[in-house]
């Protein structure tokens, strides 16, 4: 396990909306593979401790960022800077794969600040 992150290589989670898979883990970095199902969606959040940058590998999908949609399809990058409110949902029919890359000092599950929850999560 690296500084700054609680994470492990091989470490993953169901959740409503999907899963998510640590693929690897550097200094000051997190890899994961995150799928969203058809017709979901995560929760508008942001974190105080890293930014994101997430590719979208297969189906399609919105992020939302600050506000603003932007289209989630094969090759699509966006980036969500340190503190920025966003979400993410599958617009296809077929799941919405896009790979995350965590950047902070601390790069955990805790650091996810829940603004509005489809699944009353806290």
């Amino acid at each position: 396990m690296k500084s700054g992150s609680l994470y492990k290589v091989g470490d993953n989670d169901q959740r409503p909306w999907g899963t998510w898979h640590v693929l690897d883990i550097g200094d000051h970095h997190v890899v994961k593979r995150i799928v969203v199902n058809p017709g979901e969606r995560l929760s508008l959040q942001y974190h105080n401790h890293r930014s994101e940058r997430w590719t979208a590998v297969s189906g399609h999908g919105i992020a939302e960022i600050e506000g603003t949609e932007h289209a989630l399809q094969l090759g699509h990058t966006v980036d969500i800077p340190l503190k920025a409110t966003h979400r993410v949902s599958c617009t296809g029919d077929k799941p919405l794969v896009f790979i995350e890359i965590q950047y902070g000092e601390l790069l955990d599950e805790s650091d996810i600040i829940r603004l509005s929850d489809d699944y009353n999560r806290a």
